[in-house]
């Protein structure tokens, strides 16, 4: 829109005034070339200020035609009017509006930025502007390291940084001192020279003097609209003053650089309110913490319960005689025998196998008696058991072909009868009813099942027990153990099928001890989830509070919006800008919530080592995704409360 024209026709527009209507520009027509360099003057409530953000995309007319190039503006959308203040239009305000978190080089390439431009192509160009304004030694300060002519410098090379038309310059001398404002204006009429529309709107007449053309208003009216200088052809504009405007398609690089701007501005921002990030972070570390930490707790846990069943013997099948549980005629069933146990050894899915017997007797040595339970098992029954040995040793097969008298204690009946040491026990005598039986071996004591178990047992060879104790080849159960690559249900399903087919009837009842383990992991697995849940709970507040403390950051920098919009920005990017920083303030926080929860962890295992926590990738994963979640949900509202303000009411804030 290089050398567009600027006509008004019929313009009018009201604001509301309790229940009154302000009319502050009448039926106004106007008509700008290309070119020109136009003062607008009027007293305070002329109207020339109103008149100046409708000439900028800032403000909308109540009624008339605003036109540009023959394009009516009435018609744009938000981001129409965006590009038009991008793209063709300067601005150059008395109150210079740069932001504070950025240097003036910074300052200079905010239009460039949401122009898509190439970062090394706009930091060059940005860097020339500041030169030509000598200011190229100053382009690393802040707006509070510079004085009130080097503001304003900045402001007008951020005016060009795009390459605009027309500069609009409102009162830009009214905060500068004489020197400073007659700097200002120099530059003013250089651009003027360079081909550029410039439009000042000011009270001054000694700089309206400057123009070419003076306007003037009272009352929303022009009265006025004189000449100053017989020069009014309009000049072309330099072929290098614009830089090459980027495709409209989308850029993977022009985007990069959004996030980046945007991101970057995040971490200025929350820099400089640091304890107020901080206290907003802290229900996101909390969360988070409490989060990864009670998932590490509930994995530990059933750790430890699938341990604790090991210690039982998992993945486990035992068949008892009976046609089902609590079967009264079990007692009277004999079909179960060793010769089934030694046929199921052979099966490809079976790992161990042990035929068990029991009888209750009397246990003697020296003066000490006590009841006990007498198990009669197999030489794999300690494997598939997983029962670990304390002192001596098991019996072997050679043990149940022989029948030997040798018994394994348990360790209540080593503290019963043999209080000293563990190993004080093997090879002494002791008395099973009236059957002297050699102790080889003291077991560890085990997990006493499902259900306390007080009672005293000793383990002998099942063919011992039959033959001294018995007196019968049948058989209380057979215990399986099923190899770790076959589900359990499946080994059951051919148990069945097998036993079935070699006794001719189903005679036996099995209990699948992995239903056992399930309903344990299941219920150990519920508790977590409920106290991840109520952990949840924190970071949902967590949440909260960062929404809280965008929709404070907006009313904040409702300025800062407002310069933004003036300068291009599209309302997304307001939308981004705001979300990005919500996102970064909770990664933080999720990324501090993470280490206390390796330092509560760390703590826990020096206070509770028997139960070691480990924090999984999947839990630390899942937090950052939950924490970037959590900023995306909760900042939206105030991210899209930014990117709705009015440009000009934004201004006016600051």
């Amino acid at each position: 829109m290089a050398g567009s024209t600027i006509e008004l026709r019929g313009l009018r527009r009201e604001f509301p005034s309790g229940e009154a209507t302000v009319v502050a520009l009448q039926d106004l027509d106007l008509t700008i070339e290309p070119g020109e360099m136009v003062a607008i003057m009027g007293a305070s409530g002329s109207g020339k200020s109103t008149l100046m953000n409708i000439l900028g995309c800032l403000d909308r007319p109540t009624s008339g035609s605003y036109r540009i190039a023959g394009r009516e503006t009435s018609s744009l959308e938000a981001d129409e009017l965006s590009a038009l203040r991008r793209e063709h239009f300067g601005f150059i305000f008395q109150r210079y509006h740069l932001l504070p978190a950025l240097s003036a080089l910074g300052n200079v390439e905010i239009p460039a930025i949401y122009a898509g431009q190439p970062g090394e192509a706009r930091r060059a160009r940005a860097g020339e502007l500041l030169a030509r304004l000598g200011l190229a030694d100053r382009s690393g300060h802040r707006p509070n390291q510079l004085s009130g002519g080097q503001q304003q410098r900045v402001s007008i090379a951020r005016a060009l940084m795009n390459g605009a038309d027309v500069i609009l310059a409102d009162e830009p001398t009214g905060a500068l001192d004489q020197r400073s404002g007659a700097e200002v204006l120099q530059i003013l009429d250089e651009l003027n020279n360079d081909g550029k529309t410039v439009i000042i709107v000011t009270h001054d007449a000694s700089v309206a003097a400057r123009a070419k053309r003076v306007i003037e208003l009272r009352d929303g009216v022009v009265v006025a609209d004189r000449l100053t200088s017989p020069d009014t052809q309009p000049r072309a504009e330099d072929s290098d003053a614009r830089p090459p405007a980027p495709t409209a398609r989308w850029n993977w690089r022009r985007e990069y650089d959004r996030i980046a701007e945007a991101t970057r501005i995040a971490v200025l921002a929350m820099a400089a309110h640091r304890l107020r990030s901080f206290l907003t972070m802290l229900g996101i570390i909390i969360g988070i913490a409490s989060v990864v930490f009670v998932v590490a707790v509930g994995d530990a846990a059933k750790r430890k319960v699938l341990a604790d069943i090991s210690s039982l013997g998992t993945n486990t099948i035992e068949i008892f005689p009976g046609k089902d549980m609590g079967d009264v005629r079990s007692s009277k069933i004999k079909t179960l025998v060793a010769a089934d146990a030694r046929a199921l050894a052979q099966q490809p899915y079976i790992d161990g196998v042990t035929p068990t017997v029991s009888t209750n007797s009397t246990l003697r040595y020296g003066g000490l008696e006590a009841n006990a339970l007498v198990n009669g098992v197999g030489e794999q029954y300690f494997a598939v058991k997983g029962a670990k040995l304390a002192a001596g040793r098991f019996f072997d097969a050679s043990g149940l072909r022989d029948i030997v008298q040798d018994v394994v204690i348990d360790e209540k009946t080593r503290q019963t009868f043999f209080a000293d040491v563990a190993d004080s026990a093997v090879g002494k005598v002791i008395l099973i009813g009236k059957v002297p039986c050699r102790i080889v071996g003291v077991m560890q004591q085990q997990q006493s099942g499902f259900g306390s178990n007080q009672n005293l047992s000793v383990y002998l060879p099942y063919t011992t027990v039959q033959a001294r104790f018995l007196g019968n080849s049948s058989l209380r159960s057979i215990l399986l153990r099923v190899s770790d690559t076959v589900a359990t249900a499946d080994a059951e399903q051919d148990v069945t099928r097998f036993l079935t087919l070699r006794h001719r009837v189903k005679d036996f009842v099995i209990l699948n001890t992995d239903d056992i383990r399930k309903t344990i992991t299941s219920t150990t697995g519920t508790l977590t989830l409920m106290i991840a849940a109520i952990a949840v709970i924190s970071l949902v507040v967590g949440g909260i509070g960062v929404m809280n403390i965008m929709l404070v950051s907006v009313s904040e920098r409702v300025g800062e919006i407002g310069v933004r919009m003036a300068v291009g920005a599209r309302r997304s990017d307001i939308l981004q800008q705001f979300l990005i920083e919500a996102v970064v303030v909770c990664l933080i926080g999720g990324g501090l919530g993470v280490g206390v929860a390796f330092g509560l962890a760390a703590l826990f295992n020096l206070v509770v080592p028997m139960f070691p926590l480990s924090l999984s990738g999947t839990s630390i994963a899942a937090a950052f995704i939950c924490s970037t979640g959590i900023g995306i949900v909760f900042g939206y509202l105030p991210a899209r409360q930014a990117s709705f303000l009015d440009p000009l009411a934004a201004l006016s804030r600051d």
